[in-house]
């Protein structure tokens, strides 16, 4: 009884385990679906994950704390220093400056400031510096964003894409399987032959493989998408549907030299090259003032402290003083055999014997100064020349770098531009051509209706069909991006509608 009574207990434990483990399961899967995401959102995502993007923010960061930390370069230094020392045997004592035999230990303390009056004008042109460079790398930072965003929106548009052919192909497969069951029928009343079967079925096999391709091209779609995300390849996630209506295929409302113009002014690679270019000029401006005259300021407290210094001493009272006759203990006076010492007349300030402790010593030896440095470079082996001379070439540098920069995006407009007429032109085609096969298949269908036609004829006409109604989509979504593209260099939100 015992045993069965623990058996049915070991049971239950190990079933109430394994349903625990299964719930976490399902909670795991149920929370690795996303619900359908929109553009933005997959944007969002995107521009908060991708590593590319945090790296740039850290070096906004560390601009920003450069162009803080010259900013304090203006304001004075204060540093305190203290030590402790001990000397054995002869040595100086270093509250008197003379030697005594003896062990002495001793402490010395200072605070010391710095304040630089003028350098050539170094700090004021080091903060324009850093400020141009820290604009710089937010423009920097823009840049990547634009191009995530740019990247996530035509992954997008392949989602849609492959998600409306997918469409098309089940409406094949739809239109295929009627046609088939149609002929079923007739042949089954003997009206047809049976080989017409064989040829609906191997078209109806064709259109199943033609899903399956949509269906992968899909996930490959998805993955594109979920790299720019930069989320796991296995999370599961899909688009919102959007119902991109057919292109009206009118003259882009630019020309090419227009959208130029305006990438030109408005996209931040280019805002950055400029200012490195004016970081640059304030580069010459420093090396020029390393041959231009200093000054600056400096002052201090200090004091120090001996073991060797006496713990009682005389110290006045200023109340004045006392004179006093006091016999001489080095000068004397020889009268016949008699020595008598000489009185001399002694100014004596009134005052008593006190103890003069560690804080007494300290402020008994406090002493400060104040400083005035000029620094007038004189010959410096042409540092100053050739600073200057390769700081003005690493604007010129830069310079061309702006220029390349600024042909670059010329050339992304131009190819954009010409991307955008072509795909319009292949758009407006591929649309003529899906309404002469549509007229085609309508009198093919009718013909193969009445038997005038056999089944490969119209699987002829139904393939063309098909394949002009696929280009068609994918034509449609190319024109959409094409547009988008030259929308985004016009300054425009990349918005599908």
């Amino acid at each position: 009884m015992k045993y069965l009574l623990r058996r049915t207990t070991l049971i239950l434990i190990v079933s109430l385990s394994l349903l625990v483990v299964v719930q976490a399961q399902v909670t795991t899967q149920s929370a690795s679906v996303r619900e359908p995401l929109s553009l933005e959102e997959c944007v969002q995502i995107a521009l908060q994950n991708n590593p590319q993007i945090k790296q740039a923010g850290l070096q906004v960061s560390a601009n920003e704390n450069n162009l803080i930390q010259s900013k304090w370069q203006r304001w004075p230094t204060l540093g305190f220093n203290a030590s402790q020392g001990f000397s054995f045997g002869r040595n100086i004592d270093p509250f008197t400056n003379q030697f005594v035999q003896r062990n002495v230990s001793f402490n010395n303390y200072s605070l010391n400031s710095n304040v630089t009056l003028f350098n050539g004008f170094q700090l004021q042109n080091t903060i324009k510096q850093n400020d141009l460079t820290l604009q710089a790398s937010q423009k920097d930072l823009d840049a990547t964003r634009n191009d995530i965003i740019l990247n996530v929106a035509l992954a997008y548009l392949q989602v849609l894409t492959n998600q409306e052919l997918i469409e098309v192909a089940n409406r094949q497969g739809e239109a295929t399987q009627l046609q088939l069951d149609r002929t079923q029928r007739l042949v089954d009343a003997g009206t047809l032959a049976e080989s017409q079967l064989f040829d609906l079925r191997a078209q109806l096999a064709n259109d199943e493989l033609s899903l399956v391709n949509a269906q992968n091209n899909l996930e490959l779609a998805k993955l594109s998408l979920k790299q720019f995300m930069n989320v796991p390849g296995n999370e599961d996630i899909s688009v919102i549907t959007l119902n991109v209506p057919d292109p009206a295929l009118r003259a882009y409302e630019a020309t090419v030299n227009e959208v130029f113009d305006t990438a030109l002014r408005n996209l931040p690679q280019y805002q950055a090259a400029e200012l490195r270019i004016l970081a640059a000029a304030k580069s010459v401006e420093l090396a020029k003032a390393t041959g231009l005259p200093s000054l600056s300021l400096s002052g201090g407290v200090s004091t120090t402290f001996s073991s060797a210094a006496p713990s009682e001493r005389f110290v006045a009272d200023g109340t004045g003083s006392t004179t006093q006759l006091i016999p001489s203990q080095t000068r004397f006076v020889q009268a016949g055999e008699f020595t008598f010492p000489v009185i001399e007349r002694v100014t004596i300030p009134n005052g008593s014997v006190q103890y003069f402790g560690y804080f007494d010593q300290l402020d008994f030896n406090r002493n400060s100064s104040l400083n005035l440095s000029l620094r007038i470079p004189i010959f410096t082996n042409y540092q100053t020349r050739y600073r200057v001379a390769n700081a003005k070439i690493q604007q010129q540098n830069l310079g061309y770098q702006a220029d390349i920069v600024a042909q670059q995006i010329r050339q992304n407009v131009e190819q954009a531009y010409i991307n955008m007429s072509n795909s319009a032109k292949r758009y407006s085609a591929t649309a003529n051509q899906v309404r002469a096969l549509e007229e085609a298949f309508r009198v093919a269908e009718s013909r193969f209706g009445v038997g005038a036609i056999n089944s490969a004829e119209f699987n002829i006409a139904k393939a063309n069909l098909d394949q002009a109604r696929a280009n068609l989509i994918q034509t449609k979504y190319d024109y959409v991006f094409r547009t988008k593209i030259l929308d985004f260099y016009m300054n425009k939100p990349i918005t599908i509608e």
